[in-house]
């Protein structure tokens, strides 16, 4: 039976690039000269430092497009709140979210059976896997969660007749 896979990767090597070329812009640029402003990747924590709420915005905007640039959909970011740190200076921890959580892949199997598709969708860790008789069948899945717009980007792995 034809099979594939749902779930939500996003390759941290290039993530770790995109962090290193934000933070490189950010001692480069005139707007940021005698800033402390600063960026740091640890796991799957990205550190944002800053002088004030305005700056952040503005290396949160230079982050968001140096992770475009490398093909990785700004969504996968989950934002905390801003906390001072030392100095008078602002803090935000910012989470690179991988995998599909299980509210999320539990909105995705309801979406799959309310579409009345002759397909099985199943939970299995932090991924879905959806089975059908067709392979028409999987591709209109695929076609469905592409219109659905879910909060974090999907990826359709294994594919398989």
């Amino acid at each position: 039976m034809p099979s594939f896979d749902i779930v939500s990767e996003i390759d941290m090597q290039e993530a770790d690039n995109a962090v290193n070329q934000a933070a490189k812009e950010i001692k480069t640029r005139y707007d940021f000269k005698d800033s402390k402003s600063s960026i740091e990747r640890e796991e799957d924590v990205i550190t944002v430092i800053s002088d004030d709420e305005y700056k952040m915005e503005q290396v949160m905007d230079v982050l968001k497009g140096k992770l475009v640039k490398r093909k990785i959909d700004p969504a996968v970011l989950d934002f905390s709140e801003l906390e001072p740190a030392s100095g008078a200076l602002v803090r935000q921890k910012v989470t690179i979210r991988q995998g599909v959580d299980k509210e999320l892949a539990k909105k995705i199997v309801k979406l799959i059976k309310n579409s009345k598709a002759k397909v099985q969708a199943s939970i299995q860790g932090e991924q879905v896997r959806v089975t059908g008789k067709k392979r028409d069948d999987l591709q209109g899945v695929i076609a469905l969660m592409k219109e659905s717009k879910l909060e974090m980007p999907l990826q359709y792995i294994n594919f398989r007749d």
